[in-house]
């Protein structure tokens, strides 16, 4: 049997016909005709796959069972048109072949050659065989017309469309439309032709997704783009609200879709069933790209889910995070019980920054362009005299509680100082606490242009540490000094 399957599969390349012709006819009747694999094929179903025409015809001579099928339902004149074998199939029609069978999921030979865009199988049917009623649905609800569609097809569609009239965006059994199977597979060229030729945008299946939704869902970026482009709604809610491709935990976060859509207006803001808005699901799941652009993108930092949320590490990978629900916690307060540092601060730097604008309304939107919130690390030279001072300053002169105060006179709030002091390095944690919070001080104040030397001096003054003022004032002085010298 082994012997007879390689014949068949590689039939096509071989090129001593005699010696096939000698092989087939050495062959008991009880082999052509009976199952030879776990498929349950025949040696007909072999011939056919393999697009012989020459075995197809031997066996045909031979008398064998047209019609039988294998463990799926295909049958021989499936396969003929599953594989584009014009020839073969006209050779199984004229054996007497059912036109008309269908496999285990309701597929008949359109449904087959529309999968798999063999137009001049489907020519064939409509034109010599006059069987217009093989476009049909099959058991999901697809007629050839969304088959194709599905798997891109693209020259079926067109001829579906024109001359024969076939094309339909009725939804198959789920809901789920042409465009929506195209646009989940990611067929751009599927995508743009269904566009320009249907009206079909925001319909949406029975779970509430549109073709947009999908075509996100499964990160298709250049179908959303091209459906972004013609006019699809990115904020239509599923029936179970979600959340700009951030809920998978695993996932490392689709940041350039996730920018795609906020271009195009997606609301920052939208919670599901739990109110968790994409900022939660973004930091829970560690995605700092998408966190970046959301935060720039005006979302609301101090959302609260439903039951609130903490979070700890409960894995030995340090990008995910498992979360453990209790009452009453917002996104930075989520960040910071699972010690994720970067987006704890990344979070006050952004409250810090709208708190700043909103309290400077006549400042004009030229002013916050020159001046646009950034979590980029600061490795310029210009800023790195006032980097070290607050670096010595936190780990060598403030005391345990000074970094709190200095935080209270610079409007730091409750939530901010204490997602800085949930992170625990040791008996000495206050001195990356206070390092922390300066660095975050310095940014706005790097926004505001104020002078951060001179506000330091004073605060430092202000809350009775005259050590580290007159140290911060001393090394401000001599790197004057040293630049007038230069």
């Amino acid at each position: 049997m082994l012997l007879l399957n390689s014949l068949l599969i590689h039939s096509p390349l071989a090129t001593d016909v005699l010696a096939r012709r000698r092989a087939f006819r050495s062959l008991r009747p009880t082999n052509i005709h009976g199952k030879l694999s776990g498929r349950k094929r025949c040696a007909l179903h072999y011939a056919v796959a393999g697009k012989n025409k020459e075995a197809t015809q031997f066996l045909l001579q031979r008398r064998v069972k047209v019609d039988q099928k294998d463990k799926y339902g295909m049958a021989p004149i499936h396969l003929a048109a599953w594989f584009g074998s014009l020839e073969i199939l006209k050779l199984l029609v004229q054996a007497g072949a059912e036109q008309k069978v269908e496999n285990e999921e309701g597929l008949n030979i359109m449904h087959c050659a529309a999968i798999n865009n063999h137009t001049e199988i489907v020519e064939y049917i409509i034109n010599d065989m006059q069987m217009k009623e093989l476009n049909k649905e099959d058991q999901s609800g697809h007629r050839p017309f969304a088959l194709a569609a599905e798997h891109g097809s693209i020259e079926m569609l067109k001829i579906l469309m024109e001359p024969y009239n076939m094309a339909t965006m009725k939804p198959n059994k789920r809901g789920d439309t042409p465009l929506h199977l195209a646009a989940r597979n990611g067929h751009l060229d599927a995508v743009q032709l269904l566009l320009q030729s249907f009206d079909s945008r925001d319909e949406v299946n029975m779970d509430g997704e549109t073709a947009l939704y999908q075509a996100a869902d499964k990160s298709q970026e250049e179908c959303v783009l091209a459906l972004l482009d013609a006019g699809c709604d990115p904020n239509i809610l599923t029936v179970v609200p979600t959340d700009l491709r951030l809920e998978d935990p695993n996932s490392c976060g689709d940041s350039s879709l996730v920018q795609l859509l906020l271009e195009y207006n997606a609301h920052t803001d939208v919670q599901n069933q739990q109110l968790e808005a994409p900022l939660h699901l973004a930091v829970k799941n560690g995605h700092i790209p998408v966190i970046h652009s959301l935060v720039a993108a005006g979302c609301n930092i101090n959302v609260a889910d439903k039951v609130g949320s903490t979070s700890r590490r409960e894995t030995a990978a340090p990008k995910y995070i498992k979360i453990k629900k209790i009452q009453g916690k917002t996104a930075l307060g989520v960040a910071a019980r699972a010690n994720e540092v970067i987006i704890v601060d990344m979070i006050i730097k952004a409250e810090r920054y709208y708190s700043w604008r909103k309290a400077n309304p006549e400042l004009n939107e030229s002013v916050h362009s020159e001046h646009p919130l950034t979590f980029k690390l600061d490795h310029r030279n210009e800023t790195k005299q006032l980097r070290s001072a607050a670096w010595r300053l936190a780990y060598e002169l403030l005391k345990p509680g000074d970094w709190k105060r200095l935080a209270e006179n610079w409007a730091f709030t409750k939530e901010q100082v204490a997602a800085i002091e949930d992170q625990w390095t040791g008996q000495h944690s206050y001195r990356e606490h206070g390092h922390r919070m300066l660095l975050i001080w310095l940014h706005r104040e790097e926004l505001a242009q104020t002078n951060p030397s001179k506000q330091l001096y004073q605060e430092l003054i202000l809350t009775g540490n005259r050590k580290a003022a007159d140290k911060i004032r001393t090394e401000a002085e001599n790197t004057s000094k040293s630049c007038c010298i230069s």
